[in-house]
């Protein structure tokens, strides 16, 4: 239980400290509401036509796929940082690793998400 103890209060000092800055922004801040503060932005013109706009579902998908990949490729950094130590089995890890990665960029490749309409 005594392990525990520096955690337990470096908790309560975030806690205290999110709480007290919080309440000293509220009492600092001004609050002059006028009407030109409480209208939509949205590039310096008004806002046309209704705020629940359907996007295409290609939109969602291509970033979905972007952020996959995106993520899956900053693994290679490390490995290729660490490859000499890793020797042949590293190699082989990693082969399976892009192995996958390849499979699934050939099947959104087959599925025609890569292309845009």
């Amino acid at each position: 239980m005594s392990d525990y103890v520096p955690v337990v209060i470096y908790a309560v000092f975030i806690i205290a400290f999110a709480v007290v800055s919080l309440g000293v922004a509220a009492l600092l801040r001004p609050s002059r509401p006028y009407a030109a503060k409480l209208q939509n932005y949205e590039c310096g013109s008004e806002p046309i036509g209704e705020a629940w706009v359907q996007f295409p579902v290609g939109f969602y998908l291509v970033a979905l796929v972007f952020l996959l990949f995106d993520v899956l490729s900053a693994f290679l950094f490390p490995w290729a940082l660490t490859m000499r130590g890793q020797g042949l089995s590293g190699f082989w890890a990693m082969a399976l690793f892009l192995g996958i990665i390849l499979l699934g960029w050939l099947y959104t490749y087959r599925e025609g998400l890569l292309d845009w309409k």
